[in-house]
């Protein structure tokens, strides 16, 4: 069985490195972008990606615009966007999944949660 892989959308290079290390460690392979454009670009391609692992809130656009563009995408309608977000308020979990989000997952993530949510894909 092939690795899953995961592409992980931060405009902290800090929580890419964390998030990468830990999945990398429970045999997930790990792509990353910087940028929600970038990301965007990578998953118009025929790059297999098995699941998206998105901050909410980065510079130019953030998670809330981009997941509906990930879900326009043709080819990945069905894979599974998790919305990594240090926003933990009352109703931010709703805003997450009311812009498309599969899942949430608020900082400092929860590994044991995160690989809950992961063991789906």
């Amino acid at each position: 069985m092939s690795k899953k892989r995961v592409l992980i959308v931060d405009d902290d290079a800090r929580n890419i490195f964390a998030l990468s290390a830990t999945l990398r460690a429970r045999s997930f392979e790990c792509l990353s972008c910087t940028s929600a454009k970038e990301a965007l670009e990578l998953l118009k391609t025929d790059e297999p990606v098995d699941a998206v692992l998105i901050d909410m809130m980065m510079p130019d656009m953030d998670g809330y615009e981009a997941i509906p563009l990930i879900k326009k995408i043709p080819a990945r309608k069905g894979t599974p966007v998790i919305s990594v977000t240090a926003q933990a308020m009352v109703g931010d979990r709703e805003k997450c999944l009311q812009a498309g989000a599969d899942d949430y997952i608020s900082k400092p993530v929860d590994v044991d949660k995160l690989l809950q949510l992961l063991s789906t894909i």
